[in-house]
C-alpha cells in the first residue's frame, strides 16, 4: 500500500494572513518570524520555515470527528505558503529530521493503533499501520511537542 502524504489547504488560513496583530490575538493566533531552522514546520508547504520568514502560529482542528478523539493543536503556516503536492510514496523531508508519533484512525475517527518512530525509519512503521484492520488514515505528529504534522492515506490506485 503506497502512502499519500497530505498537506493542509492554504485557503483555510488565507483570511488570517490578512489580519493585524490585535485581530490575530483575538483569535488566539500569533504572527512570528522564524529565527532558526529546523524549528517552524509549515503544515501547508510541508517545509520548515527559513530564518526571516514570517509564519502564523494558530490552533487548528486536525481531527474533526464526532468521537472522543476529536483534536485541536498548534500549527505553523508560512506566509504565502503553497500547498505541497507530493507524489504517492514521497515523504516530506522535514519528517525525516524528527521523532514522530503515528496515530491510525478508522473512517469514523476512532483510534485503531499507534506507534512512535524516528523519521528516517518511517516507511515500515507507516506501512504496518496503514495495513491495519479498518485503518482509513494515519495522522503524523511531532512526538516531542505533540503537534500535528500531516495526514497520510493510502494512495489512490
Amino acid at each position: 500500500m503506497t502512502p499519500q502524504f497530505l498537506a493542509l489547504d492554504p485557503a483555510t488560513f488565507a483570511p488570517l494572513q490578512a489580519l493585524d496583530e490585535a485581530a490575530l490575538r483575538q483569535r488566539g493566533a500569533r504572527r512570528l518570524t522564524c529565527e532558526t531552522t529546523p524549528g517552524m514546520p509549515c503544515r501547508v508547504s510541508l517545509e520548515d520555515a527559513r530564518p526571516g520568514e514570517r509564519v502564523l502560529l494558530l490552533t487548528h482542528r486536525h481531527l474533526d470527528v464526532d468521537t472522543p478523539y476529536r483534536a485541536d493543536g498548534p500549527i505553523y503556516v508560512r506566509e504565502g505558503a503553497v500547498r505541497a503536492q507530493l507524489a504517492p510514496g514521497e515523504v516530506p523531508a522535514l519528517l525525516r529530521l524528527r521523532l514522530l508519533s503515528l496515530r491510525a484512525y478508522d473512517a469514523k475517527g476512532y483510534l485503531r493503533d499507534a506507534d512512535a518512530v524516528e523519521g528516517r525509519d518511517l516507511e515500515p512503521v507507516l506501512a504496518r499501520l496503514l495495513a491495519g484492520p479498518k485503518v482509513a488514515r494515519v495522522q503524523v505528529h511531532y512526538a516531542k511537542t505533540g503537534c500535528y504534522a500531516c495526514e497520510v492515506v493510502p494512495a489512490a490506485a
